[in-house]
């Protein structure tokens, strides 16, 4: 059975360019995305902060919504997850470059899978597991100081080291207070390139969904805070806003149970990603299942409810983009990304808490990939 390719190619605005033309910007530089030459520039990172939600809700983001058009829309990566995106932005390289390929992965010198936001030891070095160096380390060379602003939590995490590196963390627990330290960096320095994180919309699609009352009382706040700090930028100050990936509401009613279907794990050693895009990784000791023939079970059973690749299929698709020989082995020998509006799990372990999640993400869908590109102050247009 041929593999069914996503209906959509990924287009020529790539989230990958966001931080690393801003930093040309401050530099006076010509870049990817045509920003004029500012002295500091700002990037928010609204995590979970689709395309299709700022639409399904304009009346609640009037700032968003009244910046959304075609020139303000850009592609995430594949697989549309938070480790994926925020590495993508920050280093200015896709996932096959810098090794964040999911939100679980193999870590096949280890014989185990890893969380790449939360599960990071001494066996996986964030300065070396992450591949790439940062925009934050290219701005140090180029002299311009450059802030990461987000939770205290933060702080001192893994991820925040494999990503941020090179930036001074700035903890704010409170939107409002991100912003008012944004604020006063600007003041502050000469010439700055601020990275600033909001958390908040993906934890409560995550709790209660995107369509929840929580969710909308958290874009309004957003919404707000934007609209006041772009009041105050000077001449010489841009802003820029994007998203790692969207989010698609998933009752519990639609979770797939995979492994109830035994030729859907057959000769599967470890399962990792995310509900919405599996990654299988098969037993090296046996030659019985393939990943051809696992794939071809898979599209059997599924159908048109997901798209189904083997490794050599998506690294072809260009998926992941350039994929290093390093980061090969971490991708699954079968992904399984959802097309409908259902989620996968293994029934399997102990631990079901991930079951509880409404809010999903992480496959090739218009909801989950297509993420906003506002500009303010000195890169309106």
């Amino acid at each position: 059975m041929p593999t069914m390719l996503p209906a959509r190619q990924f287009s020529a605005l790539r989230l990958a360019d966001v931080l690393t033309s801003s930093l040309d910007a401050v530099c006076a530089r010509p870049n990817p995305l045509g920003l004029p030459a500012v002295r500091k520039a700002v990037v928010i990172l609204a995590d979970g902060l689709g395309v299709s939600s700022i639409r399904a809700r304009a009346g609640h983001a009037r700032f968003l919504s009244g910046r959304l058009n075609k020139s303000s829309i850009i592609d995430g990566v594949f697989p549309a997850t938070t480790a994926a995106g925020i590495a993508t932005l920050t280093t200015g390289v896709e996932p096959g470059q810098h090794g964040l390929v999911g939100y679980q992965v193999l870590d096949g010198a280890r014989d185990r899978v890893v969380n790449q936001l939360t599960g990071w030891d001494d066996g996986m070095q964030p300065a070396t597991w992450q591949r790439a160096r940062t925009i934050f380390d290219r701005a140090a060379d180029e002299n311009v100081p450059s802030f990461a602003i987000g939770p205290k939590r933060f702080v001192a995490s893994g991820f925040t080291q494999a990503v941020l590196r090179g930036a001074r963390y700035v903890p704010a627990e409170k939107v409002a207070d991100r912003f008012a330290a944004a604020r006063s960096i600007l003041t502050d320095n000469p010439t700055a390139l601020i990275y600033l994180y909001v958390a908040e919309l993906d934890v409560a699609a995550h709790t209660h969904g995107w369509e929840s009352d929580r969710w909308l009382a958290e874009l309004e706040n957003l919404d707000s805070e934007v609209t006041r700090f772009a009041a105050t930028l000077r001449s010489d100050e841009g802003l820029l806003l994007t998203a790692d990936h969207g989010v698609i509401d998933v009752p519990s009613t639609k979770h797939v149970l995979f492994d109830t279907e035994p030729a859907l794990v057959a000769g599967v050693r470890h399962v990792a990603g995310d509900p919405r895009c599996v990654q299988l990784y098969l037993e090296p000791r046996q030659s019985t299942v393939t990943a051809d023939t696992l794939a071809d079970a898979w599209r059997a059973s599924q159908g048109d409810r997901a798209w189904v690749y083997t490794r050599a299929e998506a690294v072809a698709a260009g998926l992941y983009g350039r994929v290093a020989d390093e980061v090969l082995p971490r991708i699954g020998d079968v992904l399984v990304a959802a097309r409908k509006s259902i989620a996968y799990y293994d029934s399997r372990p102990a631990n079901q808490k991930a079951r509880g999640m409404i809010g999903q993400h992480g496959s090739l869908t218009d909801e989950e990939v297509r993420v906003p590109f506002i500009r303010a102050g000195a890169f309106a247009r």
